[in-house]
């Protein structure tokens, strides 16, 4: 997969200082990449979750994304942990940053964890072992528990994603939690890294392509601690909609999803995904929302729950003209 170069800069040394750490000469198991940029109040715990892991033959690699807060303090303490490296990067973004991390690591399995997430202590032990037992899965994942931003439990959870031969279900929701998985390192040397091209779902491109070529599997345990509640969730929500369209597009013509996927099974993905946008819409927007709601109808899948929405979505549009117009003849009086 081509990808855009870009001039990257970036040291590796202790926070504040330019001590270097001495190069760690074992080969870990698995390494772990956590990307982060301004999450220094939530650093600290996702770190502490890697070094309680049951399992300790690990590393793991910080990639500081160009941070303007106190990250690198915060990283500072658990580089006293030779197994611990810190990286600062100069704000490549998400993809680019986690690709770095990657080939900066040695490990026979590669596990991500967000700096905003955190780790039960058992969750390397339960996933390695599914990789053993079939040399043909590419990807483990786990279910997840939603906390807020204070760390309070969220009455929210799911379950682990797909498991075996997974394109189909991923083509029409990606139902695998970002934090919860390990990869084999074979699987970026065979598909490629993160996409630069997008800034958002970089995820869900990376399954698709995974998909095509290996198996999922994956632990029926909520094994990730996973936050919410903390960005702009609502206009984040509405360009990650929009970036899986983009994907899902290119998934089609790419990666075998025209001819491996059926083609109810891709409308039902189109029109879900069409919904997601009106829904997150419907609020400030009913008659853009609307129009998410037609392109939905226009897919044979899910047409009555469509037509709903694009009901609703009318009659916000026409109470709020309404309202608008009375409050103009209030004035003009």
């Amino acid at each position: 997969m081509a990808q855009a170069s870009r001039p990257v800069r970036l040291s590796l040394h202790r926070p504040g200082g330019l001590c270097h750490q001495p190069p760690v000469t074992m080969t870990p198991s698995v390494s772990v990449v956590m990307a982060a940029r301004n999450y220094a109040r939530f650093l600290p715990q996702a770190v502490e979750s890697v070094l309680t892991q049951t399992v300790t033959d690990w590393e793991l690699v910080i990639v500081d994304d160009g941070s303007s807060d106190d990250t690198p303090a915060a990283a500072r303490p658990f580089l006293a942990d030779r197994r611990v490296r810190y990286v600062r990067a100069d704000r490549l973004g998400q993809p680019r940053a986690k690709n770095l991390g990657v080939g900066l690591t040695r490990g026979e399995f590669v596990a991500f964890l967000d700096a905003d997430d955190i780790w039960h202590p058992a969750k390397l032990e339960r996933q390695l072992p599914l990789f053993t037992a079939n040399p043909g899965v590419g990807v483990v994942h786990c279910g997840r528990a939603v906390i807020d931003e204070a760390g309070r439990p969220v009455d929210r959870s799911a379950p682990a994603g797909p498991r075996g031969r997974v394109l189909a279900p991923l083509f029409v929701y990606n139902s695998v939690c970002f934090s919860s998985v390990v990869v084999r390192r074979r699987v970026f040397e065979h598909v490629g890294g993160f996409d630069p091209v997008w800034d958002l779902a970089i995820d869900y491109d990376f399954w698709l392509r995974v998909a095509r070529h290996y198996e999922f599997d994956g632990v029926d345990e909520e094994l990730v601690l996973y936050r919410t509640g903390h960005g702009n969730l609502s206009k984040k929500l509405s360009d990650r909609v929009a970036t899986a369209l983009s994907i899902m597009h290119r998934a089609e013509g790419r990666y075998g999803v025209a001819e491996t996927v059926p083609a109810a099974v891709r409308d039902e993905a189109y029109a879900s995904t069409c919904r997601t946008m009106g829904y997150v819409m419907r609020g400030a927007e009913p008659l853009a929302a609307a129009g998410w709601y037609g392109r939905a109808l226009a897919r044979r899948a899910g047409r009555f729950t469509s037509l709903k929405g694009l009901a609703s979505c009318l009659v916000r549009a026409a109470r709020r003209r309404s309202a608008g117009s009375a409050e103009n003849a209030t004035e003009n009086i």
